[in-house]
């Protein structure tokens, strides 16, 4: 009904012939491991023996009844078998298949699990050649290129590690995603980088000068990079290493080394975005990742490549930090990065440094961090000191539903820090027409305001001798009340503060000065006004 491509006579065949090899750990471990094994940088990571979890997790969890129209896939949590699953097997797969090390290495019956996968990719992609995202996007071409990153990655690994077959296999799938996406659209500012990506690809592949066109009409509107080094979306933990890792690529593939440019220059605004055990700062993202948790592993890639490539110290240290995001296919398809890193440089420990355009200014002084928000944000300010952090701090007044403080301006000068915000609420006068429920909201424009009560909350941060001196005040309507909230993160103690009344969790500091303590590690605050 769809015009989705039906089961083959060659896929019902390899079908019956892996549901009879359901076991999948039954092939032994290798011996007599040569010694020009993928290695990093830094020695052997174990990534052969992760990616040979990852691919018997994935065959565990494969569809291979003949009679099931999600055969090669595998569920996900909300039992969707989707492209993006197929995907992952026939990735990890491919590298496992090639990889002497791997107990799966030469296996025919992983090699017809794979070929189940890429007729499942084919019987997934719409009449563009576009794949869906279940819980949300649907005949999506930049999710078909978050898909095809994987598959061409397999097809490319078999090219260069002498199994050709796996590049024809993929053959269908990657020739009419790379159509699909040539002509498609994007919905986000990294689709357009991450759709590159893929279209490089599949043109390093299967040659195809559309492709190139393609990838050329997106360039021709400039990378969106700004001078603090931050792409459109600030999204330090998911968006920014996926538009450096596409960038890369392009670069790479298409000999366009301008590209890595805004590569470098988000890997050196990233230096100055981690605290002391390397979390990296995510306040300032405008995604899904905002206020979350995470490090640098996202970044192995590119600050790898960009170590190798510039003989660069402080990536060098980044890609050393990152050495958790190291993966077995990205080595295959990319034998440059097993290279050892150069000699590290410290990354910055000690510095206050100014974001203008992302509006925020951040202090290091060893294992004490801090990042003031100087606009746009409820969250003022984070802190830590070792292992005790501050996720915000926030102030709120009630002052008619509209006193959350969220600067609507700020600066950074001679080391102080100001945020304000001014807030009007007026009372409206009757008004000489008759008013409906659908024009009371357009009515306001034209009615005589009264009463009209102002409220002017102001910031000022600045860094004092062992820590940060905090000023807040809120200035004009009499009597409104205020409070100033401290978010901490869990699994500490709260010394010196006395516990709300059935509000578990919530606490008040009415003395001198209350302390969050996490084992050896100590914030102090105060002093309290209740």
């Amino acid at each position: 009904m769809d015009g989705r491509t039906p089961l083959s006579r060659r896929e019902a065949l390899l079908c019956l012939g892996a549901a009879g090899a359901a076991c999948v750990a039954c092939v032994g471990p290798r011996t007599n491991d040569p010694p020009d094994a993928p290695r990093t940088g830094d020695g052997d990571l174990d990534l052969v023996a992760r990616n040979d979890a990852a691919v018997r997790d994935l065959l565990a969890r494969q569809i291979v009844d003949p009679r099931s129209p999600n055969r090669g896939s595998s569920p996900d949590q909300y039992g969707f078998c989707t492209a993006h699953a197929a995907a992952s097997l026939v990735e990890a797969g491919a590298a496992a298949l090639v990889h002497p090390r791997s107990r799966f290495a030469g296996d025919q019956d992983l090699l017809a699990r794979l070929a189940l996968a890429a007729g499942f990719l084919e019987r997934a992609q719409s009449p563009r050649g576009n794949v869906d995202l279940v819980v949300t996007n649907f005949d999506s071409p930049p999710d078909t290129a978050f898909c095809v990153h994987g598959v061409a990655t397999a097809a490319a690994i078999g090219r260069r590690h002498g199994r050709p077959e796996l590049a024809e296999l993929l053959r269908p799938f990657l020739v009419k995603a790379g159509q699909g996406m040539a002509q498609g659209g994007v919905h986000t500012p990294n689709h357009r980088w991450v759709v590159c990506a893929a279209l490089a690809q599949v043109h390093g592949l299967f040659p195809d000068e559309r492709l190139v066109r393609r990838i050329d009409e997106w360039l021709a509107e400039g990378i969106d990079i700004d001078g603090d080094g931050q792409f459109t979306e600030r999204s330090t933990l998911v968006y920014s290493p996926i538009v450096d890792r596409s960038l890369v690529v392009v670069a790479e593939l298409l000999g366009r080394p301008a590209l890595l440019e805004p590569v470098r220059a988000n890997l050196r605004a990233l230096v100055f975005l981690l605290h002391g055990d390397g979390e990296v700062v995510t306040e300032i993202s405008r995604r899904q990742d905002q206020n979350t948790r995470g490090g640098v592993a996202p970044y192995w890639f590119p600050a790898t490549m960009l170590a190798l490539r510039d003989g660069d110290g402080e990536f060098a240290a980044l890609a050393r930090m990152a050495a958790a995001g190291a993966r077995l296919p990205a080595l295959l398809e990319y034998p440059a990065l097993s290279a050892p890193l150069p000699a590290a440089v410290p990354l910055p420990a000690d510095y206050v440094r100014e974001f203008p355009e992302t509006g925020i200014v951040r202090l290091r002084r060893g294992p004490v961090s801090a990042t003031v928000l100087l606009r746009e944000a409820s969250r003022l300010l984070t802190l830590r000191s070792g292992d005790a952090v501050l996720e915000g701090l926030r102030m709120a007044s009630a002052f008619f539903g509209k006193g959350q403080f969220v600067p609507a301006s700020g600066a950074w000068k001679d080391g102080v820090c100001t945020m304000q915000q001014e807030l009007e609420a007026p009372y409206w006068q009757p008004l000489a027409e008759q008013v409906t429920p659908a024009s009371w909201v357009a009515s306001k424009s034209r009615r005589r305001q009264s009463e009209l009560c102002r409220l002017q909350q102001w910031a000022e941060v600045r860094e004092v001798a062992g820590g940060l001196q905090l000023r807040l005040r809120a200035h004009g309507t009499n009597g409104v009340p205020v409070a100033v909230e401290l978010c901490f993160r869990e699994g500490g103690e709260l010394v010196g503060c006395r516990e709300v009344e059935g509000s578990p969790g919530r606490w008040i500091c009415d003395g001198e000065a209350g302390e969050y303590r996490v084992g050896r590690s100590v914030l102090r605050f105060g002093p309290g006004a209740a």
